[in-house]
This record gives C-alpha cells, structure tokens and sequence, in this order.
C-alpha cells in the first residue's frame, strides 16, 4: 500500500459516508478501504448485543455463504480474550488455527480462506463489533497486521454512522 492509494483510498471512504443514505453504503465504503489497506477475499462486519450476549453479522461480501441474518452468541474463547479482554485484533494465519476457533471453518476453506483477521471496534469503552477479513492461508502477516491499524478510525467512524443511519 502507498501512501497515495491509501490517501486516496482514505478520501473515497470519507466521500461515501458523507453521502450515503444507507446503511449497506457505509459498510461496502469500509471494505473498498480495507481492500487496499490490507486486503481480504471475505469482508464481513459482526456487532454485538451487549445486554444479550450475542453477536450479528450486519454485513457480508458472501450473502450466499454469510447471510445477513440472525444472531449467535458470544464466542467465549481464547478469541474472545483476545479481541474483548487484550483489546488486540486476532490472526490466525492456518485453516487449522481458524478451525480451533470458528465452527464454520469448512466454509470458510471452500472459500478459499485459510485465514483470518478480526479487528475489534472500541467506542466509549465498549467493544461494538468487529472488521473481519479473510483470505489466503498466511496472508496476515505481521506487516499486515501492523497496516490494518489504519483502519481503526474508519471502523469506529463506520459504526457510528450505520447506527445514524439506522436511526433514520
């Protein structure tokens, strides 16, 4: 990623939230940056229901696979510690390691995704949801993982406006 790409990648990001009037919108503006910040063949956007303890996917770039639709609960692992508690995002870079984690790991290997980063959204001290992105098996690597911080700001600001969004 270069600086430029990313300035104006950062530009069209910010043009789409300004103006937008739906929900999908504000999400699809997201992926387009992460696509050039850190790149994924599957982008999907969990939120979280603090007072029942369950987590829904609000956007998907796989509808057919990853609907949109219902909620699960909240996945009390080694993941969890991770991304809630150590407040970091998670990687786990094998589809063996996704498999320790995630039930629906044999999907996400017939997608060709081997792994997994989940970047979880801090605001007012709560954890709201979490930027999930896949792909190849050893993709994320640590310079990666390092790149998707820039992404961090633009999450936060995506979250807020869907929930204005959704509000109207």
């Amino acid at each position: 990623m270069t600086e430029t790409a990313f300035a104006e990648a950062l530009g069209a990001f910010d043009a789409a939230l300004a103006t937008t009037t739906e929900v999908e919108g504000v999400w699809k503006a997201l992926q387009a940056l992460a696509d050039v910040v850190v790149g994924a063949k599957l982008f999907t956007i969990m939120k979280v229901d603090w007072a029942t303890e369950r987590s829904g996917r609000v956007y998907t770039s796989h509808p057919d696979e990853y609907p949109v639709s219902g909620t699960k609960p909240m996945n009390r692992t080694h993941w969890f510690d991770t991304i809630h508690i150590q407040r970091k995002p998670f990687v786990a870079n094998t589809i063996k390691d996704i498999a320790d984690v995630f039930p629906d790991h044999e999907t996400i290997w017939q997608l060709g995704c081997g792994s997994v980063l989940n970047w979880p959204v801090f605001i007012a001290d709560q954890m709201v949801g979490t930027v999930n992105m896949l792909h190849d098996e050893h993709f994320y690597t640590p310079a990666r993982v390092e790149a998707a911080k820039h992404l961090s700001l633009a999450a936060k600001a995506a979250f807020l406006a869907a929930e204005h969004l959704a509000r109207k």
